[in-house]
């Protein structure tokens, strides 16, 4: 008898199918739409964050009309914490000719509400890219959901 197995993809397959589907709708080139809405921001930094179980800080890299650039995972930490230089940040967003960038983190617990930490780190790269006129849009933290600093009004 002749059996036919049908190969069911992995949940790692799956998510690395969905980031392949997500950048090419939001290719880094010209042509590429502008991401609008803090949910656009929130889905693509979900897909690229959550499967990590040790914090990663990234950035999306942005034109002036809000097409992105490039994604960068920029520091890795450990399950609680990551250090983050705004130096380094600074010479990315240059690096890339950003007109504008959008960070997220994950937090590995789940967590999502952002600790002092945060807040802080994210006011001091706020003022580091506006001396540079380098405008960020928004700070996300990926958990169990996602968290816009810019919907919370933490901007």
């Amino acid at each position: 008898m002749n059996q036919t197995h049908i190969a069911i993809p992995t949940d790692d397959a799956i998510i690395e199918s969905a980031i392949r589907i997500l950048e090419s709708r939001i290719s880094y080139n010209s042509d590429a739409p502008p991401l609008t809405s803090p949910h656009d921001g929130k889905n693509y930094a979900k897909l690229q964050l959550a499967i990590y179980e040790h914090e990663v800080f990234a950035c999306i890299f942005m034109d002036s009309r809000n097409r992105v650039i490039a994604f960068e995972k920029l520091f890795r930490g450990t399950i609680d914490c990551a250090s983050v230089y705004p130096r380094e940040v600074v010479k990315a967003c240059l690096s890339h000719n950003a007109a504008a960038v959008i960070f997220a983190h994950n937090h590995p617990s789940g967590a999502t509400e952002p600790s002092q930490a945060d807040i802080q780190i994210t006011e001091r790269l706020k003022n580091a890219l506006q001396l540079i006129d380098i405008t960020v849009l928004d700070h996300l933290i990926v958990g169990e959901d996602v968290v816009s600093f810019a919907e919370r009004g933490l901007l």
